[in-house]
């Protein structure tokens, strides 16, 4: 019988050729130990554009590192103060205070060391790191005094220092909001030819900055129209935090007893629908303000403030608190509100009520509590204030304080004259910044007034404006540096900081 003869194809050949390799690979590597180098995967700040509500970044390594040497060996030009987390190969850093506004940044880490590297007793480091970030533009928004922007809406960059009227010359503003975004401008306006300061209508208008680094701007200065007045009069207004909500305090021109608060989306106008005005169901009441979850809404209401939902039954409120006439502001995470009582002496007491149920007073004063800002940098509320000066002519005088709201400590920042009665505060979004302005009013107008002659909230005709801003320091360091208010080039009134 013949012998059976092996023959090997060459397909064979190749795959014993292929294990052979593979396999002088694997002990190559084996001899070699792990010679991947660690690196950042991942920056989530990389090229972007933050604001005040971005409180954290996050670094991803391609492996396990060495803690504590990742976070002797990290910089921030300029620097931010922070604390850091770990999550595995995740690293998050949270900022103890906004980032400044204005500012280009750096992130650099080099020197780190690999865990698993570093305990084979091999001193491997990191590949070189250099992220960058930039934080928005120092932005305000004001409404003009001087005879060319006279009534409309201006916004100045501070920090390329470039200035655009947003409105048009046929618009006085009497009121406005921004939404949080900073795309487009909430406000409330009445046309030149109308001296009727209960006529206002609601509009948008673009500011033609973008929310996110590097995407096209719709264009400055697109008005649209969202609410009219032709039944009912819009007297207040207030955009919820989210920028979703628009509540509105109207009357009915036919029938003055029909008072109260409406609301609609701040958003449906942008996809071409008409916009749905509800009516919230509820007793009648005075100022109101939009809570920091935008889906309630805190009214004085008789004897005390109520808790409004803006969905569901407004006559059941979420919270009642009858010893307090006004809430003046909320802190960011709702956590904390400022709230005024008024006295039956006509003092009125400014108190922290926190929501673990604390009450505590701050200040009593026997003018009035104009304004109230919590400051997201720090625990300090800024306040702008009167104090009674003369009983028989009932002159108050205006000054702003800083309350550090651990210690109930004050710190008087800026004293006004005391004709200056209308008055305007504004915390920039970063609590670096304090804007105000000094509206001075026109000496018994004679003869008719131009059709688009500013007035105060209290009718009174306004002939010029000017704008201060105050840099800010913590109360601490503020006691022993002198800090001044720098008086801008610019002449309007009630200024906001754009977030």
């Amino acid at each position: 019988m013949a012998k059976s003869k092996t023959f090997i194809q060459p397909l064979d050949r190749m795959a014993i050729a292929l294990m052979l390799l593979l396999s002088l690979l694997i002990g190559f590597m084996i001899l070699q130990g792990d010679a991947v180098s660690a690196r950042v995967r991942n920056f989530s700040w990389q090229n972007q554009q933050i604001g005040a509500e971005d409180i954290s970044f996050t670094l991803n390594f391609s492996r396990p590192m060495d803690t504590k040497s990742v976070e002797d060996n990290l910089k921030i030009d300029p620097p931010l103060a922070g604390k850091v987390s770990w999550a595995g190969r995740r690293m998050v850093y949270t900022l103890l205070t906004p980032a400044p506004y204005g500012t280009n940044y750096q992130v650099k880490l080099q020197g780190a060391k690999d865990k698993f590297v570093q305990q084979e007793g091999k001193n491997r480091v990191i590949q070189p790191f250099t992220g960058s970030f930039r934080t928005r533009d120092r932005v305000i928004l004001y409404i003009g005094a001087n005879p060319e922007e006279r009534g409309q809406l201006v916004l100045y960059n501070l920090t390329q220092e470039q200035k655009r009227v947003l409105t048009p010359k046929d618009l006085v503003v009497m009121d406005f909001e921004p939404f949080p975004n900073g795309e487009k401008i909430l406000f409330s306006a009445r046309t030149t030819n109308n001296q009727d300061l209960l006529s206002a209508q609601l509009y948008t208008v673009t500011t033609g900055i973008s929310a996110k680094f590097g995407e096209q701007a719709e264009p400055a200065a697109k008005v649209d129209l969202i609410l009219d007045s032709k039944d009912y009069q819009n007297l207040k207004f207030d955009l919820s935090p989210d920028g979703e909500t628009i509540v509105i305090q109207r009357g009915n021109r036919a029938n003055p007893g029909d008072f109260g608060l409406w609301f609609m989306s701040a958003t449906s106008h942008n996809s071409g629908e008409k916009p749905t005005l509800k009516r919230l169901q509820s007793q009648p009441g005075g100022d109101f303000m939009i809570t920091p979850d935008s889906k309630a809404v805190a009214v004085a209401q008789g004897q005390g403030a109520a808790i409004l939902p803006l969905q569901g039954d407004a006559n059941k409120p979420l919270d009642f608190l009858p010893q307090f006439g006004l809430v003046q502001a909320f802190s960011k995470d709702g956590s904390q509100a400022a709230m005024v009582k008024f006295n039956t002496d006509y003092t009125r007491d400014l108190f922290l009520v926190t929501n673990q149920g604390v009450q505590r007073q701050l200040l009593k004063t026997t003018g009035s509590i104009i304004n109230c800002q919590f400051d997201t940098a720090s625990p300090t509320l800024y306040c702008l204030l009167t104090q009674l000066v003369s009983k028989e002519q009932y002159i108050e005088q205006p000054y702003v304080v800083a309350i550090d709201l651990k210690t109930a400590q004050q710190k008087p920042l800026l004293v006004l004259p005391p004709e200056q009665r209308n008055v305007q505060m504004s915390l920039s979004p970063d609590g670096l910044g304090l804007l105000v302005d000094q509206v001075v009013p026109q000496p018994n107008p004679t003869g008719s007034l131009p059709e688009n002659m500013l007035k105060t909230d209290d009718g009174d005709a306004i002939a010029t404006s000017s704008l201060w801003l105050m840099p800010l320091l913590p109360i601490a360091d503020a006691a022993t540096v002198e800090i001044r208010p720098e008086q801008l080039p610019l002449v309007g009134f009630r200024p906001r900081w754009l977030s």
